[in-house]
């Protein structure tokens, strides 16, 4: 499979952009809106002006015409054409490059069967539910065996259980294909998830490319500020839980198979810290806590909270804020809900702790 270099890409919003995705690699560009992650995979796939060198599997690129770059991509827009049926949508780019019919049939059904959406042959997008769609869109990418495969948020507009299991399933079909990939998202936990690397960018410029702990501090730098806590579990339950205390703060937080007298780094989103003047009736993962200090933030507040010596930053829209009156509480309490953990082991720290 095809290797991606790029050196000093630069154009209207990309800013000198060096990077490398290794041939089978997933790599997943993660940045906020407006941050140029479209306009980087349309300069890899030769869809607008650029400066710089765009290298694939060691030759530059750069004179080459988007068809000529053997490239499946997938837009946001999905832009299926509505009216053609699935099979026909499916099968546009073979056609157009003018396969037999016999060829065209036989790869088309083989694509289409292997994200489980032949049934839908004859059916036109509007019938189709979003993941349907998606896995149509995803189809046509495929069926001309691209040697790079590019997704721009392709499950952007769909609900959380099936963003998951499709990002799931397309992540399957990559290691079975051995695809290079470039995934775009603005969303941290997809990009955990699918990733085997993350580049950072934010308005034009490339943060930082590594794993997801590696990229922490560019992630709450570029999208939101994160809580990012340094831990040691010092008791695994049998519930898939463990008690993690990091400094003085003792949570209780999901893990997968980590054994005790492991590090971690536990990261929590400042917009599902939950703070009441009441005391939970929750014990675990609550605490009282003094208001450090309140910013205005336009569509929001952010408020600093010191718990015992660690400082936490939660995030509260208007209407909230002037229910629980802040301004005149001193003290408050704070509760971080278990699902809204996450703690990554330090592999670099744990190399036989797993």
């Amino acid at each position: 499979m095809t290797s991606i270099e790029l050196r000093h890409i630069s154009n209207y919003i990309l800013n000198d952009i060096n990077l490398r995705v290794d041939s089978k690699e997933l790599m997943v560009i993660l940045g906020p809106n407006g941050a140029g992650k479209t306009t980087l995979l349309n300069v890899i796939a030769g869809l607008t002006k650029y400066s710089g060198n765009v290298i694939l599997d060691g030759k530059v690129a750069d004179n080459l015409p988007p068809y000529k770059r053997n490239i499946g991509y997938v837009p946001q827009s999905l832009a299926l054409f509505p009216h053609m049926n699935v099979y026909n949508n499916v099968a546009y780019g073979l056609k157009i490059r003018g396969f037999s019919k016999a060829v065209v049939e036989e790869k088309v059904k083989e694509t289409m069967k292997m994200l489980g959406i032949w049934k839908l042959r004859d059916k036109y997008p509007k019938k189709l539910s979003g993941g349907e769609q998606q896995r149509v869109a995803i189809a046509r990418a495929l069926v001309t065996e691209p040697n790079i495969l590019l997704l721009d948020e392709p499950f952007n507009n769909l609900q959380i259980s099936l963003r998951k299991a499709l990002r799931l399933e397309v992540k399957e079909i990559q290691r079975k294909l051995g695809l290079t990939t470039i995934f775009v998202t603005h969303d941290i936990d997809e990009a955990e998830e699918v990733g085997d690397r993350i580049a950072v960018i934010d308005r034009g410029r490339l943060l930082n490319v590594g794993s997801y702990i590696d990229v922490l501090p560019a992630i709450s730098s570029a999208i939101y500020k994160l809580n990012i806590f340094k831990g040691r579990i010092v008791e695994v339950l049998s519930s898939g839980l463990a008690k993690v205390l990091c400094g003085d703060l003792q949570l209780l937080v999901p893990v997968d198979d980590y054994h005790s007298n492991v590090d971690v780094t536990v990261t929590i989103s400042p917009y599902h810290i939950l703070i009441s003047n009441v005391k939970p009736n929750i014990e675990f993962n609550t605490f009282k806590g003094k208001i450090y200090e309140v910013k205005d933030k336009g569509h929001y507040y952010e408020i600093i909270i010191k718990v015992k010596n660690t400082i936490l930053s939660a995030y509260i829209n208007h209407e909230n804020f002037e229910n629980i009156n802040l301004d005149s509480q001193n003290e408050i309490y704070v509760k971080i809900p278990i699902r809204y953990i996450k703690a990554s082991v330090n592999h670099h720290d744990n190399k036989n702790s797993l």
